[in-house]
């Protein structure tokens, strides 16, 4: 706990928030070309063969997407 000259010296910063989707670039949904469509194995403890898509989007990066359904 800081104390009131310390407060005083160097106010608190607001903690930054970071993007949990980087790649869409702060839009709800980006276009993109379906490079390859696989099967995936998630991480232990879990157990299935999860159906997902190499996507090349609009922004230019390449992102795995999963396909739902």
């Amino acid at each position: 706990m800081p104390t009131i000259n310390q407060l005083v010296r160097k106010n608190r910063k607001p903690k930054t928030k970071r993007s949990k989707s980087p790649a869409l670039k702060k839009c709800p949904q980006r276009r993109g070309v379906c490079l390859q469509v696989k099967t995936k194995t998630p991480k232990k403890p879990n157990s299935a063969l999860r159906k997902v898509a190499w996507v090349r989007l609009s922004t230019g990066q390449e992102v795995i997407a999963y396909i739902g359904g």
